[in-house]
């Protein structure tokens, strides 16, 4: 009979709301922060990528363009809450440093799967492609971490024989998630209704590496132990398969206050997204 004392307790690694009681106000402190961006940036709102209500994309421009990319924000919630109306400021130290950045936003479950938000991102990455011909460099939050290592991993032949091979060069993922599988014992499955193997089609860490390009997996160092182990492990496992990996825990942050500094541009995390955005 197996030992199950030491097996993780999901519902507990997993529920970053339970961990971090004061998140309310760390929210709302996005959506004003975000809203005080929108009033003073050069910016287009509301660029359609596709039909979905959600589907669309805000895009908050530098003085003087720098960088040979698009860094595409991906923002987090479970696939199931928030929208880019909270980010607007995570554009703002890459903006300050000469990076375009387009915050996206796209359905949530349970009203699609997860598997359809992954292919509404690569219909944004896509037509950010077409529309200003420069590569993505895709950089998510938690969910948005999951769906950045999706688009560095995707096969683009498949969303369209016209694309290039390499759409998205580059990604970073903020406190990502790449194996679903454990999600799917926890109270965050019920809006994403998850089986295991329908986990293990939509996790990244599953999929073909793509070998030669860059990803970094950066996680808070107050985050469960099982933030911490789904970042070392992309890194570990896609090295090994050739993907340039790189591993980092912030110091101290949590799984909410992890990505402030991109609101910085001489945050560490700023500069690292903008040098690969060719800035």
């Amino acid at each position: 009979m197996s030992d199950t004392s030491t097996a993780p307790d999901y519902e507990t690694e997993y529920n970053n709301r339970a961990r971090v009681p004061e998140h309310p106000g760390l929210i709302a402190g996005w959506a004003r922060d975000a809203a005080a961006y929108r009033e003073i940036a050069v910016s287009e709102l509301g660029i359609r990528y596709g039909e979905g209500p959600r589907q669309s994309y805000d895009l908050f421009k530098p003085e003087a363009v720098k960088s040979q990319a698009i860094v595409l924000f991906i923002h987090g919630g479970y696939w199931q809450a928030l929208d880019p109306s909270f980010f607007s400021h995570m554009a703002r130290g890459l903006n300050q440093r000469g990076v375009p950045v387009a915050v996206v936003g796209y359905d949530l479950c349970p009203q699609v799967e997860v598997g359809h938000i992954v292919w509404e991102l690569q219909q944004a990455a896509a037509a950010i492609w077409r529309r200003y011909n420069l590569p993505v460099v895709a950089a998510g939050h938690s969910a948005g971490g999951h769906l950045s290592a999706c688009l560095l991993a995707t096969d683009w032949g498949n969303v369209d024989a016209k694309l290039p091979e390499h759409v998205v060069p580059a990604a970073y993922g903020i406190s990502g998630l790449y194996n679903l599988k454990p999600l799917t014992e926890t109270s965050i499955n019920k809006a994403l209704g998850l089986t295991l193997e329908g986990a293990e089609l939509e996790s990244p860490l599953f999929w073909p590496a793509p070998s030669g390009l860059v990803m970094d997996a950066v996680v808070g160092g107050a985050e469960s132990a099982e933030y911490l182990k789904q970042s070392r492990r992309l890194a570990d496992v896609w090295g090994l398969e050739g993907v340039r990996t790189r591993y980092e825990e912030i110091d101290g942050a949590n799984h909410f206050t992890v990505i402030a500094g991109l609101a910085d541009p001489q945050d560490a995390m700023t500069r690292r997204i903008a040098e690969l955005a060719g800035a």
